[in-house]
Formats: C-alpha cells, structure tokens, sequence
C-alpha cells in the first residue's frame, strides 16, 4: 500500500468567535478583523502553492519541454538542408526557388543561434557575408535608426562626436546617458521635496488638520507599541538561554528567529498565531480586545493583506516573463499544469508534422510542390514577418 503524502499542518486559527458566552453579536471592527484573518491565510496559502508550482515547472520546463524544443530544431534543420538539397536537384520553377529562398533565409536564421551553426554554409551560400564596405554601411544605417528610437523614445541627445559604431560603444553610450537622466531626475525630485517641506513647514495649519496630523501620529505610535508589545511577550517566552533542555532550546531558538521575522515585516497575524499556539493568549483574550486595539491591528492586517497580493502578483508576473505565457494562464497551479500540457502537445505536434513533411519532402518532389504553394512571399517593402516550421 503506498504512504499517503503527509499533510503540511495549517497555521493556527486567528478569528474572534461569534455567539459565545460573553460575545453573541461581533461588533465591525470584529467582523473586519475576521474577515481579514482569513484573508491572510487564503492568500499565504495561495503564494506558497503558486510558487511550489512554479519551481515545479521551471524543472519540467528544463526537464522536458527544452529537449522537446531541441528535438523541433533538430527537425527544423533537417527541413534547411532538405532544401537545400531541393533547390539543388528538384526541377523548380523560378517562384518555387524564390519562396525556398525565402523560407531558407527568413524562416530558419534563428537555428544558428540554436543548435545548429553548421547551418552557417548554407546560409552563406544563398545570402554571401556583407562585404566590409557593406558591413560598416549596415552598421551606421542601424546606429542611426536605434540613436532615433532611443532619441524619440527617452530623450536622449546623442552628441556629434559620440562613438556609437559597435553594439557594446552604442550600449555604453546609452547607459551613461541614461544613468546621468537618472541621477538628474533624482535630484530634482529631492530639490522639490525640500522645497514642499520648507512650504509645508511654513504653512499655518487649520485646527482641523492639525488635529488630523496629531490624530495620525498617535495611532502609527500605538500601531508600532501594539506590534512590540506583542513581540516583547513572545521574546520573554522564547528566550532560548533561559531553556535548560538542549532540544527544547534548539526549538525556541528557532521560533524565536520566526518571531523576529515576523516583527521586522509588521506581519500581526503570524505574532498572534504564536501566541495562541504558545498559550500566551486564548481566544477569549482576542473577544475582549478593546475598539481601539482591534482598529489598530486591522489597519496592520490590511497592510499585511495588500503586501500578500502584491507578492503573488509579482511571483505571476516573473513566470510569464519565463514562460512566454499570458499572465492570465498563469493564474494558478492548476492553470500552470494546463498551459504546459496545452504548450508541450502543441510543440509535440509540430515536432511529428516537421518529421513527416521532411520524410514526404525527401521522397515526393510533388509534395514539397503543393507546400510552396501555401507559402506566401511578402510584398515589395513589406515587412517579412518570421515563419517558425
């Protein structure tokens, strides 16, 4: 029989109950501070799946889909020198050559830089190297298109005089250019702000306002002395030098490290969950917490909420930047498993359609006929969108 996979304990339960003894009716703040407890742990729950789902699918993309990726170019570059071959020994007629051409040299360049450079004769064969004359032509033509876009796009003057001839000098250019923005804008920004604050000092508050800062002001300083007093407890619990039992030491020296954590991020809810698992309060401790009290630590709770999905956002973000994937697909681990599968039988698909055109291709000069004709040259001045067979 096999071993069932252990079950990961759920943090503890942080919730005010209703219909007790003392409590019948939960007042708003209650209701909130509730609602946003669950919140916390729904969405802990959801970053910690999402992202052992995504390590899972890097490896099975390095695992599985990057050989598959492989085996695709391999067939790619089987395809390359089949017509290579065909424009070499088939009875062609001149458009058939322009669109193997065409396939040849806008379809496939890519395989050099994926596997496959001994393809390099074969492209030098129907598109020779730029002379050096030609080569440092291209290269201005293209300097000066990328110092337009650049110029339109970031605002950056590119002097007369600057050496912009290669990649890399263009590159350096650039990023100093861009670095001296940069350091501009920033100070800038700090001359504004020192400028609002010397306005902002000088200017008479109304008694409402002031009232609204001073109102402001103290409820930050009793967040920040409900959170540490939190803190303080649990660190007098914990103190591991305390502990004369080796085992246990090691223990709270642990939850100790868990604890500090959680107080350096402002994270309220794992501090109160390792007070009730620690005893240090129940949960008629939370029923009578004052009004006062429980908007203080709701405001820390949202904070806390809004941090969480703000992590789950950027962890989707990162893996459809990886994958290439729409964010949308990426909403889950159980979308994660559908779009690799949709993705990997897609790839396996081209990969047994490549294989059998090449085999047809090889044998039947006809069949390679009826698939040139699907196969449109774009227009004079049209710009050539890649194929990827």
């Amino acid at each position: 029989m096999a071993k069932k996979k252990p079950v990961t304990p759920k943090p503890q339960l942080v919730h005010i109950p209703a219909l007790s003894t003392n409590n019948p009716l939960l007042g708003k703040a209650q209701k909130e501070f509730n609602r946003l407890t669950k919140r916390i742990a729904k969405l802990e729950s959801e970053v910690h799946e999402f992202r052992e789902a995504a390590t899972r699918l890097r490896q099975r993309v390095q695992n599985e889909y990057r050989p598959l990726q492989a085996r695709h170019n391999d067939e790619r570059a089987n395809l390359v020198r089949l017509l290579d071959h065909a424009l070499d020994t088939y009875k062609l007629t001149k458009g058939e050559r322009n669109k193997i051409l065409d396939l040849i040299l806008d379809g496939f360049i890519d395989l050099l830089d994926h596997g496959h450079p001994e393809l390099q004769p074969i492209f030098d064969k129907y598109a020779p190297p730029l002379s050096p004359e030609e080569d440092a032509q291209a290269d201005r033509e293209i300097a000066e298109a990328m110092k337009e876009m650049f110029s339109a796009n970031f605002g950056i003057e590119f002097e007369p005089d600057a050496d912009v001839s290669t990649q890399a000098k263009f590159q350096a250019y650039v990023q100093q250019k861009m670095a001296q923005q940069q350091a501009l804008h920033a100070e800038e920004a700090a001359e504004e702000e020192a400028q609002q604050q010397a306005r902002r000092a000088t200017r008479k508050k109304t008694p409402k306002q002031q009232a609204a800062e001073d109102k402001k002001q103290a409820e930050e300083k009793n967040i920040t002395k409900s959170v540490r007093a939190l803190y303080m407890d649990l660190v007098k619990a914990l103190h591991p030098d305390r502990e004369p039992d080796e085992a246990e030491k090691i223990r709270k020296t642990e939850l100790l490290k868990q604890v500090t954590t959680a107080y350096e991020a402002n994270e309220l809810l794992t501090l109160l969950r390792l007070q009730l698992e620690l005893n240090r309060i129940d949960q008629s401790h939370l029923e009578n917490l004052a009004e006062d009290q429980l908007r203080y630590y709701n405001k820390l709770l949202r904070e806390q909420a809004g941090e969480l999905e703000g992590a789950l956002y950027e962890e989707q973000q990162e893996l459809s930047q990886f994958s290439g994937q729409p964010f949308y697909l990426l909403s889950s681990p159980v979308a994660l498993e559908y779009a690799f599968q949709r993705q990997q039988a897609q790839l396996e698909v081209k990969i047994k359609q490549l294989a059998a055109e090449v085999l047809a291709f090889e044998h039947d000069p006809a069949a390679l006929k009826a698939f040139l004709k699907t196969h449109r040259l774009p227009r004079k001045g049209q710009q050539h969108i890649m194929i990827r067979l």
